[in-house]
């Protein structure tokens, strides 16, 4: 996927806010504006958030729960405000889901942290450390992962959604019958780095 370039983005930026906020009389923007919590942890690149949500080697973890605004809308593109900085949350991978769904998909309106607090303290580590455990449900996979991409992941009773932690190493959460995770597969420093054993 070709993006540009970091400090190009973030000059970028201003200009972005300004267009999304420069919407012609009586016009609407393709989705609502409102405030909520985001949904699930998510890698911060910069100014970006993606879909896909890559662990690149200089993102940052915004954690499930995070006050976020939904500031405007772009091509392929949420913005937010997250701790008074702009943000763009990207739909890169996930395009069969309308832009608008997409936002509220990823802000919800309850905070996830109160269904967190109520977890085992070992499923609670593990969500907060973007890892997944034996035995955690589909919403729970969720707050630590984030969504699994339309792209390759079309529908989410899918029997195994699959990741990537980088453009080059997948890994797959396959569930069991009652909706539970039965295991991970990947290669094993993947898998150390993404599953609890």
């Amino acid at each position: 996927m070709h993006r540009l370039p970091r400090a190009a983005a973030l000059l970028a930026w201003p200009t972005l806010a300004l267009l999304a906020s420069c919407a012609l009389p009586g016009s609407r923007p393709p989705g609502p504006l409102f405030s909520g919590y985001l949904c699930c942890n998510m890698q911060r690149d910069g100014a970006w958030i993606s879909d896909i949500n890559y662990r690149a080697a200089r993102a940052q973890i915004v954690p499930a729960g995070t006050p976020v605004k939904v500031t405007g809308y772009g091509r392929w593109r949420v913005l937010l405000e997250i701790e008074g900085r702009p943000i763009a949350l990207g739909n890169d991978f996930s395009r069969t889901i309308k832009l608008d769904e997409f936002a509220k998909r990823y802000v919800l309106e309850s905070d996830p942290r109160r269904k967190l607090a109520a977890y085992p303290a070992s499923l609670r580590d593990a969500i907060r450390e973007a890892k997944v455990a034996r035995e955690m449900t589909r919403e729970q996979v969720v707050m630590a992962l984030g969504y699994p991409v339309t792209t390759y992941t079309a529908e989410l009773d899918a029997p195994l959604w699959r990741y990537w932690l980088t453009s080059s190493d997948e890994f797959q959460v396959f569930w069991d019958e009652a909706g539970k995770v039965d295991r991970v597969f990947g290669a094993p420093a993947t898998r150390a780095k993404v599953a609890v054993e």
